[in-house]
């Protein structure tokens, strides 16, 4: 029996690997939830699971979750104790949001363990910390985006890694696709939150709606896919992939061959089928999370992004190009900008321009150490901060 740690297990993702370990309780087994602060939450899931440890962030309410958890499951509070518990773990899915799933990540791959990763942020901020984790004995990633599980699982077809031509990443268009710039001006939250394909957590669905979650993707993608042949990578960056809008969220990614073949991956858009590939693997599941109807008619479009309405898939390509610490400047000045779009302090518009008022201050740090990239992060959080109080 495989043993499973959940990062995040409040949030989207974390219910939804919960689902999928309880459709095949006989092969998983949850030793550890972490959680912010929603004590009550995770003490449900406790209450259900029954794993060694449950994590909190914050220790405020540590005591209540204590008198809430199963007899035999201990309560602890902070990063080490995250730490250890997914050290101790086969598998542990990263649902963390944003770049606070960075210590999940490097303990995971740094113990020898396999990482289902759905934090992106923590691989785009941190590339080359996290590139020297992978190289841990027995470190394994395997991606949790459902785009990246497509590529992965495309990838898997072919035997010559120097035959990987192009790959393409694509986006459903978010729920603002179609509108022009001046349109764009008058969004809402509430549009933003309103995804026509997808069920996620609001930050990465603001995300999509900007575009910008398949600018991090592209940076991902590099980070997955882009060591040179070899190296278990394939040697592809920035100008070999193309990010194609594809309305109806069915194929969620093709690669392209030197023999101008390309292979996609199809499913209807349920997280809990890459979540299940990423703890299965190189195992498959035998529950048909996403499984088609190919009984019943199917029409599939595909057209280019609108760059100019939507700018911050064009601020990643640029960052993700400058590299080093510059794609962690992109995230958490994005976070910082979002945030602010959900609170109703800015507009849907001003986050592109927030992030690219960021990114022109980007002081050339290489990101090769934690501290390079904790100082870059820290850095552009203050400059996205004042850029949305002088906004407010």
């Amino acid at each position: 029996m495989k043993t499973v740690a959940i990062a995040g297990s409040t949030g989207s993702i974390g219910t939804q690997t919960l689902e999928v370990l309880a459709a095949d309780p006989d092969r998983f087994r949850v030793i550890a939830l972490t959680a912010g602060s929603s004590w009550e939450a995770v003490a449900q899931q406790a209450s259900l699971v029954r794993p060694d440890t449950v994590i909190l962030d914050d220790g405020a309410n540590a005591e209540r979750l204590r008198a809430a958890v199963p007899k035999g499951t201990t309560v602890a509070v902070g990063e080490n104790a995250l730490r250890e518990a997914v050290a101790e773990a086969d598998v542990t899915i990263n649902g963390i949001v944003g770049f606070a799933g960075l210590p999940a990540t490097l303990a995971c791959l740094g113990s020898g363990k396999r990482l289902g990763l759905a934090n992106k942020e923590s691989l785009i901020a941190a590339g080359p910390v996290v590139q020297r984790a992978r190289r841990t004995v027995g470190a394994e990633l395997v991606p949790v985006d459902s785009e990246h599980a497509a590529i992965h699982q495309c990838l898997r077809s072919n035997d010559v890694a120097e035959r990987v031509m192009r790959l393409q990443i694509t986006a459903s268009g978010g729920p603002f696709r179609g509108m022009t710039k001046a349109e764009l001006m008058e969004v809402t939250v509430a549009g933003a939150l309103a995804h026509p394909t997808w069920a996620m957590g609001p930050k990465i669905t603001v995300d999509s709606s900007t575009l910008m979650n398949k600018g991090l993707e592209v940076i991902e993608a590099v980070e997955l896919f882009g060591a040179p042949a070899g190296q278990h990578g394939y040697g592809l960056g920035f100008d070999d992939i193309d990010v194609v809008v594809h309305p109806q969220s069915i194929v969620h990614s093709m690669a392209t061959f030197s023999d101008g073949s390309t292979i996609a991956q199809l499913s209807n858009p349920d997280m809990r089928g890459p979540i299940g590939y990423a703890l299965a693997f190189p195992d498959r599941l035998d529950h048909p999370f996403g499984g088609m109807d190919w009984t019943e008619p199917l029409t599939l479009t595909f057209e280019p992004p609108d760059r100019e309405a939507f700018p911050c898939l064009d601020l990643a390509f640029a960052a993700g190009r400058i590299g080093g610490t510059a794609p962690a400047w992109l995230s958490a000045s994005n976070e910082v900008a979002v945030e602010a779009f959900l609170d109703g302090r800015i507009r849907w518009s001003e986050i592109s321009a927030i992030v690219a008022e960021v990114l022109t201050f980007h002081d050339g740090g290489t990101g090769e150490t934690l501290e390079d990239v904790l100082d870059g992060d820290h850095h552009a959080r203050r400059l996205a901060t004042e850029a949305v109080l002088q906004r407010s």
